[in-house]
């Protein structure tokens, strides 16, 4: 077994470097080489499963060999990620983000994406739908390191020449100062028939992080597909795969802070198929459309690949509608708009914390005359349920009696019995949108706040600002008129302290946002109580 696989090795080599020198583009590119901008002729059939001519799995298994001989890695250096590519499928293996660490201590490892991925199949290595191109093949460089300096670009660019008459160039370009890496393909047809097919790029990622953490909670695979995002988790493909083939423009993994996507230039990615493989990762292929390349030609297949964090503004920088892979739930239209307002005053406050208290008291401030009718109105229902006990006595047995006497004395009083509940029914979408915002935003990933609290998106370490939150809540309770019987009144007393329970495992910057909350709205009771007695 092993002669055969050194043997396999060897000849393998050998093909290799024999058609590099017969029909490598820099040896026959005058003659077969037409520019980059050669037409590409779409065909109306769509792009089929990747296979490879031949006995699909024999090829794999060859070029498995040859792949750990010949294996090359490439690093790439920027302002905000270190990187790193390999020759095997022109793939890229790992890439390290600069300024974000994995916990929040300056000896911490920074975060690494992509290295979790299935080590059979890295990410974004190529393979076609059409002609024999598997992502084990191995390409060319002349690269050794790359360093992008400040205000700079540079290129990355691997060769694959092909024994059956047709050769891959694939270039990565990097600019300084940006999360996002131009992908351009380039097909050339160096035989004598037309090539028909289709590009891929393949992307795994772990069914089941191994690491606990709260990061990894809505962990999983996201498209912008036909105007909308969709997710799925593994259990959505485990029994059958998944295709999406109408107006991709992105897809990619993603975890609660950081994505790692592919975006298409000009209608690039044509369907995108998500499966459960064989070693319990996401796999998927994304296929270009269907092109054919006439012998002599070359066709370039032009993409994007996104691997950052997911930061609003950088999001929104990249296009494509990559910023709707930060999911804020069912109040986006407002949670966005929280989200920038938490960034604006962060920018002069410099510091989450107090950007968080400065939102609270504007939205108390904006919902004052609300809230004010709101409490006006349960002081004045209040008052009048002694005469409202009295009607319910005299008319127990006519309904009809008794709902037109209340009705006249709430015209009497000028009570509205809704007004208690309506205005407090429209600050909830601002209250969940409010939520989403700060449990989702990777700005309050370990930013800290004052004193013990040093990260904003993790618990109170001493559970401090939890327990004071319950106590405020549990004075707000016992400050608002009410309208119930006094077994009702001691239930709602027992909210505090299941809420107090709630948020001792949630984010800091929640909890503070909850705290200033209530202290406000203790100010505000004391203050309408005041006015009203008056």
């Amino acid at each position: 077994m092993e002669k055969r696989a050194f043997i396999a090795v060897g000849l393998s080599i050998a093909v290799f470097y024999l058609f590099s020198m017969v029909y490598g583009p820099d040896k026959k590119a005058p003659q077969v080489v037409p520019p980059q901008g050669a037409p590409v002729t779409l065909s109306a059939s769509p792009a089929t499963p990747a296979a490879s001519a031949g006995n699909p799995a024999a090829a794999s298994q060859e070029q498995s060999a040859t792949a750990v001989s010949l294996q090359k890695e490439v690093t790439v250096d920027t302002e905000l990620y270190t990187a790193v590519f390999s020759s095997r499928g022109a793939s890229l293996k790992s890439l390290v983000l600069k300024n974000y660490r994995e916990e929040k201590s300056p000896t911490a490892k920074n975060v690494m994406l992509g290295a979790d991925a299935d080590p059979n199949v890295l990410s974004y290595a190529t393979r076609a739908s059409g002609f024999n191109l598997t992502d084990s093949c191995q390409y060319t460089t002349d690269a050794g390191s790359i360093t992008v300096e400040k205000g700079g670009t540079r290129s990355l660019a691997f060769t694959y020449v092909s024994g059956q008459g047709f050769t891959v160039r694939k270039t990565y370009t990097f600019s300084s100062g940006a999360y996002g890496i131009k992908l351009d393909n380039e097909v050339f047809n160096n035989s004598a028939a037309p090539l028909v097919g289709s590009i891929q790029q393949v992307m795994t990622y772990p069914a089941e992080p191994k690491v606990k953490d709260n990061r990894y909670d809505t962990a999983g695979a996201y498209i912008f597909s036909d105007d909308k995002i969709h997710s799925d988790k593994i259990k959505d493909v485990a029994g059958a795969s998944k295709r999406y083939d109408k107006g991709i423009l992105w897809y990619g993994f993603a975890d609660k802070y950081f994505l790692n996507a592919i975006m298409a230039e000009k209608g690039s990615i044509g369907s995108v198929e998500l499966k459960k493989n064989g070693a319990g990762f996401f796999e998927s292929t994304i296929s270009s459309p269907q092109f054919t390349i006439n012998p002599g030609q070359s066709t370039v297949v032009s993409q994007r690949i996104f691997v950052g964090p997911k930061d609003i503004d950088i999001l929104k920088a990249q296009g494509n509608s990559l910023v709707q892979s930060l999911d804020l739930g069912w109040f986006t239209v407002i949670a966005k708009p929280l989200l920038y307002t938490l960034k604006f005053f962060y920018s002069y406050v410099g510091n989450y914390g107090i950007a968080i208290i400065i939102i609270t008291i504007i939205l108390k401030a904006l919902f004052f005359p609300l809230t004010h009718k709101s409490y006006k109105s349960m002081k004045g229902m209040q008052k009048i349920q002694p005469e409202m006990a009295k009607l319910r006595e005299k008319y127990k047995d006519d309904r009809d009696a008794m709902n037109k006497a209340v009705m006249e004395l709430y015209r009497v009083h000028k009570v509205n019995p809704m007004g208690g509940c309506l205005p407090m029914v429209v600050q909830i979408p601002v209250f969940f949108a409010l939520y989403k915002s700060l449990m989702f935003s990777i700005e309050l990933r370990h930013a800290p706040f004052f004193f013990w609290v040093t990260d904003l998106a993790d618990k109170d370490p001493y559970y401090v600002t939890p327990v004071i939150m319950g106590i405020t809540m549990f004075l707000q309770q016992k400050m608002t008129p009410s309208q119930m019987d006094p077994m009702q009144q001691k239930m709602m007393l027992a909210l505090p302290v299941v809420f107090t329970f709630m948020f001792l495992s949630f984010p800091s910057g929640l909890v503070l946002y909850w705290l200033v909350n209530n202290i406000l709205t203790i100010s505000q009771q004391m203050y309408i109580n005041k006015l009203v007695t008056d």
